[in-house]
């Protein structure tokens, strides 16, 4: 993958890609079309193991066809759950290495079903206790819809309270692109 900061993912997708590694145990918060959960199956391997949460039918079909066109469909680590992500607890039990939120509605998608300020904080929350000292944790918020810009703010809020001494949470956004362009949070557990 060429590297550019043009989208968001793509600089995400760098970054993680340092992190991750063949057999890690990793967490896809926000299914939807499948894309980050091809990288992650990717980069964990058949000894890893993907995590994958959306409550949408639609999200559970495109990504398995993503995951056969790529040919990541037999390995046995994959688990595409439709099911909230506040539900992260209920379905992983082991100390995980990296998880991926993309906030807002499923492009392409009904655009009334978005991801919401409680059930965010759940599963951020979650996953922070389960994470891997070092490990990280990327938030990207696109908030240009109706009630995205209250779970934009409480998502910030809840992060800049954090305890410095467990968390470094670093915030990267686009200063010059219109129409509410998303927020990058990157959170690392010390």
């Amino acid at each position: 993958m060429k590297f550019s900061i043009l989208r968001g993912t793509s600089f995400v997708h760098t970054l993680l890609s340092n992190k991750i590694k063949n057999g890690d145990v990793v967490i896809d918060g926000t299914m939807g079309n499948g894309h980050d959960t091809v990288f992650l199956a990717k980069l964990v391997g058949k000894e890893g193991k993907v995590y994958a949460f959306d409550i949408q039918p639609t999200s559970i079909e495109c990504t398995t066809k993503r995951l056969m066109e790529t040919g990541l469909n037999s390995l046995e680590g994959i688990q595409l759950l439709q099911v909230g992500h506040e539900n992260i607890e209920t379905y992983v039990k082991e100390e995980v290495n990296v998880a991926m939120f993309n906030l807002g509605y499923l492009p392409g998608g009904d655009h009334t079903l978005i991801t919401k300020p409680n059930t965010t904080i759940t599963a951020l929350h979650s996953v922070m206790k389960l994470l891997k000292k070092g490990g990280l944790i990327s938030i990207m918020i696109y908030y240009g819809h109706e009630g995205g810009t209250l779970e934009k703010e409480a998502v910030l809020t809840m992060l800049e309270n954090l305890p410095s001494e467990e968390f470094v949470v670093i915030k990267t956004e686009y200063m010059n692109r219109k129409n509410d362009p998303p927020i990058i949070i990157i959170v690392e557990k010390k």
